[in-house]
């Protein structure tokens, strides 16, 4: 896979976890994660189970409390639920 392709499917992975857990409804308008979304996208840029993440994705089209756990942005993905991510003003 070229890489530009597989920047954007990535990136469309990303965003797809992000909207099946809710985060982004979570994250407060003009959050831009600066710092966080740059390594989280690294760390899915360089992650190995790509098709293990499109399964999971196909088996909670309605939605999940939580990203698949051995995803490896489950842990700030959870911060961005809960409203603890960096620059997150707390509620």
């Amino acid at each position: 896979m070229r890489w530009m392709d597989r920047m954007n499917e990535r990136a469309q992975l990303m965003g797809r976890m992000l909207e099946t857990i809710g985060a982004m409804d979570a994250l407060p308008e003009g959050y831009s994660g600066g710092a966080d979304l740059r390594q989280a996208a690294e760390r899915c840029m360089t992650c190995d189970q790509p098709e293990s993440c499109k399964k999971w994705l196909e088996s909670h089209p309605d939605g999940a409390a939580a990203p698949m756990e051995t995803c490896p942005n489950a842990n700030l993905f959870k911060l961005f639920l809960t409203g603890r991510a960096a620059g997150m003003k707390d509620s």
